[in-house]
C-alpha cells in the first residue's frame, strides 16, 4: 500500500512533524523536513494543527434539513409535542429522506467528522422507512467514515401499539444500537420501558442508548434503575446516557454518589453541549466515557446545527464557561477520541489532560486545522482543513474529494 506523509503539520499543536501513513495507520513521526520519501503521497501541512478525526456520538440524521431552505420553528415544548411536530412536518420536505441524510453526512465528513452514532426514528407512522434512509447514507460514505445507527423509538415504546415490535424490526433490518427514552417521563412506566429495551439488547447481542430529558430526581431515578440492570445482566461497558443534563442539577454528595456507580459499571454518556451542561470536568475526574454530538441540524426540532464539529466543541467550552488552555483542548479531545471511546473503538480518556490519538499505530482518521494553538483552532474555526480516513484524504477546504463528491 502506498504510503503517505504528512509534511510540516503540528500534533496536538506542538512541535512540527512530518507523520507517516501506512495500512491505514500512523506509522512513524519524524522532525518536520526531512528528506522526501521515494513513491510517497505527500500532503503538505503547511503548520496547520493536527488532530484525530472528530466523532459524532449524537446526531438525528433522520431529521436534518441541512442544505434546505430555511424555514421557521413550529415545535411546542415538550418531547412528545416536538415529536408530534416533526411527524406532521418531515415528509413534505423539499428532499426525499434519503438525499437529506446523505447530504448531511456527507457535509460532516467535509468538516472533519469520520465516527458517527447516529440516530435513526422508528415508530407505528414512519415504520424502517427513516432508518433506511439514514443506512442509505452510511452506504453511500462507507469509504469516508464509519457509521452506527441506533434504532430510535422518538415516541416512546408504551404509547403506541405495536412500537416495541417495530424496534424489534430496526435490529433484524440492520440497526447497531436499541435506543430507548425518558422511561419516567415519556412512557411513564420505567420499569417496561426498560425491560423492553434491554430484552432487545440481550436478543440482538446490540449496545444500548438512552436519551435522558428529565429533570434532577425524576433523571437520578431512571438512571438508578438502568445501573441496576447493568450491573443485573452483566452490560458492562455496553450502555450510554445521551443528554443526561438533569444530572448536574442534582446536590453533589448525590452526583458523585451516582458517577461512582457510572465508573463501576462503566456506563458512558453522550452530550450535545446544552445551555445547561453536564459537569464536564467532574466527569472527567470520575473517568467517564464522555462523547460529544449535535444533535438535530437545522431540522423539525431546533434551528441550529451545521455539521460542523468544531463549532459544537467550541459550544461545549463556552457552556462549561472554559477559559483555560486545558479545559479548552479537553473539549478537543472529548470530541475526537472521547466520542470514539463512547463508540467503542478506542481506549477512554486517562485525564484532563490526555491527548490521545496521533501516536504511532493510531487509526489514520485525523484532520489537519489552522490556528496558533489548538485552542485558536476552536475560536477561530477556520475554513482551512483537510481530512483523512483511513490514512486518504476524502475532504480538503470543507469539500468532499474524490469518486462520488
Amino acid at each position: 500500500m502506498t504510503r503517505t506523509v504528512l509534511q510540516n503539520v503540528r500534533p496536538w499543536g506542538a512541535d512540527a512533524t512530518d507523520v507517516v501513513l501506512a495500512d491505514g495507520v500512523i506509522a512513524e513521526l519524524r522532525p518536520a523536513g526531512g528528506a522526501a520519501e521515494p513513491g510517497a503521497r505527500r500532503v503538505d501541512g503547511r503548520g496547520r494543527i493536527l488532530l484525530p478525526s472528530f466523532s459524532d456520538v449524537h446526531v438525528h440524521l433522520d431529521s436534518t434539513r441541512i442544505g434546505l431552505p430555511f424555514r421557521p420553528h413550529t415545535g411546542s415544548p415538550g418531547v412528545w409535542d416536538m415529536m408530534l411536530n416533526d411527524r406532521r412536518n418531515w415528509r413534505s420536505a423539499e428532499a426525499s429522506m434519503a438525499e437529506r441524510t446523505t447530504t448531511t453526512l456527507g457535509r460532516m465528513i467535509a468538516h472533519g467528522t469520520t465516527s458517527v452514532r447516529t440516530y435513526a426514528q422508528v415508530d407505528v407512522d414512519c415504520g424502517l422507512e427513516r432508518l433506511d434512509a439514514v443506512l442509505a447514507a452510511k452506504e453511500a460514505h462507507a469509504d469516508r467514515a464509519d457509521v452506527t445507527v441506533m434504532a430510535f423509538p422518538q415516541a416512546g415504546l408504551l404509547r403506541e401499539d405495536g412500537a416495541p415490535e417495530m424496534l424489534a424490526r430496526a435490529m433484524e433490518h440492520g440497526a447497531d444500537v436499541v435506543g430507548g427514552i425518558d422511561p419516567c417521563a415519556l412512557d411513564r412506566d420505567p420499569v417496561r420501558h426498560l425491560d423492553i429495551v434491554f430484552g432487545l439488547a440481550e436478543r440482538f447481542d446490540a449496545p444500548i442508548d438512552i436519551h435522558l430529558h428529565e429533570p434532577d430526581q425524576l433523571a437520578k431515578f431512571s438512571a438508578e434503575l438502568v445501573v441496576e440492570r447493568v450491573k443485573a445482566l452483566d452490560l458492562r461497558g455496553r450502555v450510554t446516557i445521551s443528554h443526561g443534563y438533569g444530572l448536574g442539577g442534582l446536590p453533589e454528595r448525590e452526583l458523585r454518589a451516582l458517577l461512582e456507580d457510572f465508573r463501576e459499571h462503566d456506563i458512558a454518556m453522550a452530550t450535545v453541549a446544552p445551555p445547561t451542561p453536564l459537569p464536564t470536568l467532574l466527569l472527567a475526574e470520575h473517568g467517564i466515557r464522555l462523547g460529544l454530538g449535535e444533535d438535530g441540524q437545522r431540522d423539525y426540532w431546533t434551528p441550529y446545527g451545521n455539521a460542523d464539529m468544531l463549532d459544537r466543541t467550541w459550544q461545549m467550552a463556552f457552556t462549561n464557561g472554559f477559559r483555560r488552555d486545558a479545559d479548552i483542548e479537553h473539549c478537543v479531545a472529548v470530541a475526537t477520541m472521547g466520542g470514539r471511546s463512547v463508540i467503542g473503538t478506542a481506549p477512554r480518556l486517562r485525564s484532563v489532560d490526555d491527548r490521545p490519538g496521533l501516536a504511532v499505530g493510531a487509526p489514520a482518521d485525523l484532520v489537519l486545522v489552522e490556528g496558533d494553538t489548538v485552542t485558536a483552532a476552536v475560536m477561530d474555526r477556520s475554513p482551512d482543513r483537510t481530512v483523512l480516513r483511513g490514512g486518504v484524504v476524502v475532504a480538503e477546504g470543507l469539500a468532499l474529494t474524490g469518486a462520488g463528491a
